[in-house]
């Protein structure tokens, strides 16, 4: 039963239903592997970051153009297209995503560059936005984390997992650094602190994972600290950036003024009590008391209607994102792939720390959005793609894993 005729009968005969069972068992596999509880946790602080986002602004009557769910029906847009880039991320993979990122980072430093110009827009002192029109804004920024993420993995992983190195070289850890300079440069010039601080964190994380000597990490520890030295030196922060830290360093400085932001959050924040005052009912959010409270300070309002226990599960959800992502980059399966999980997570921990941080006020005032949380679709489009990154790492590992 040999005979080529009969096999090759029985190959033209049968491999198209071969092709279409192994595609349907193609795509359990990829379902089977997904870290759902990654994706429900995702979910879930973005339906929480919903009702907040709504609760901060149902009553603003000067920015929601009279519809109390003005912001909300936005934010609601921003997080579906925000999921459909996660799920076009995974699509493509990580790996294919790999031959095109000099394009995405050139992209990337394109859109800075534009916000420099006459494109870009102010908005909170810092000139980091490019108004589209119809009320929508990108901040190029958000972006960048991602760009600088993939470039630097790119390139410190390129020799490992071809075999030729163990560890990054000297030289690679320099062009990945290059890299990453680059747009951070520009963003300083907006100047975006906040996003700046994300950065370094960043670029410190992918170090880290990637197996570099830890004199790099040491060493820019010392540049860091030195550079932010010689620009409070030589003056260089504006006016609105040297205050804030000054109110962060003295709490008490001028609360009606420079204090006033971080003052008011913290009474939001203490008058919440164990269970707060219940949704929509908080007298700092709905008395609007709170600047930015839909988006830098968000989470106030769910220390103020939620209280310890709604603020505590904010936490939670984010401490099980992190979880997850380290869990993803522990099982990666190249370096390639454990880069790019540990940039996201060291991104998702900083800037979520920060940014509750400020709002108890163990942290300077920075402007920068709580991750799946606050109202912007630049942030919500940035996180999104990067939980499709880590579905994609997660995905090459076996279902078991």
């Amino acid at each position: 039963m040999t005979s080529s005729g009969f096999s090759g009968y029985s190959i033209r005969r049968f491999t198209p239903e071969r092709s279409t069972l192994g595609k349907l068992l193609a795509r359990d596999s990829v379902v089977r592997r997904m870290d759902w509880i990654l994706i429900a946790a995702a979910i879930g602080l973005s339906a929480v970051g919903s009702l907040l986002v709504w609760s901060a602004t149902r009553g603003r009557t000067s920015i929601n153009h009279g519809d109390p769910q003005y912001f909300l029906i936005r934010h609601l847009m921003n997080l579906a297209i925000g999921i459909a880039l996660a799920i076009g991320t995974i699509v493509v993979g990580h790996r294919r995503v790999r031959g095109i990122i000099p394009i995405l980072y050139a992209v990337s430093i394109l859109l800075l560059l534009a916000v420099l110009s006459p494109l870009g827009s102010t908005v909170n002192g810092a000139h980091s936005w490019i108004v589209i029109g119809g009320g929508f804004s990108l901040q190029p920024s958000e972006f960048a984390k991602i760009t600088i993420v993939l470039g630097m993995a790119m390139v410190l992983s390129a020799r490992v997992d071809a075999g030729d190195q163990l560890h990054p070289d000297g030289r690679t850890v320099l062009q990945s650094l290059g890299l990453a300079i680059a747009p951070m440069c520009v963003i300083l010039l907006m100047p975006d602190l906040g996003s700046t601080m994300v950065i370094v964190v960043t670029v410190l994380g992918v170090l880290l994972a990637s197996g570099a000597s830890n004199r790099w990490v040491f060493g820019l520890l010392t540049v860091g600290a030195a550079g932010a030295l010689a620009v409070w030196q030589l003056h260089l922060l504006s006016k609105y950036q040297i205050d804030r830290f000054a109110a962060f360093a003295n709490p008490a400085l001028d609360p009606s003024g420079v204090g006033y932001n971080t003052a008011q959050a913290r009474i939001a924040i203490g008058s919440g009590g164990l269970l707060g005052k219940g949704l929509f009912h908080g007298t700092q959010t709905t008395g609007q008391f709170v600047p930015e409270q839909q988006t830098d300070f968000v989470f106030t309002v769910a220390g103020e209607e939620l209280g310890f226990v709604g603020a505590g599960l904010v936490i939670l959800l984010v401490g099980i994102i992190l979880w997850r992502s380290c869990r993803v980059a522990r099982l990666a399966t190249d370096l390639y792939g454990t880069i790019i999980a540990a940039g996201i997570v060291a991104w998702f921990a900083f800037q979520s720390f920060e940014n509750i941080g400020m709002t108890l006020g163990i942290m300077p005032v920075a402007g920068i959005p709580l991750p799946f949380v606050s109202y912007g679709g630049s942030s919500m489009f940035a996180v999104w793609i990067g939980v499709g990154l880590l579905q994609s790492i997660r995905i090459q590992r076996p279902v078991s894993a």
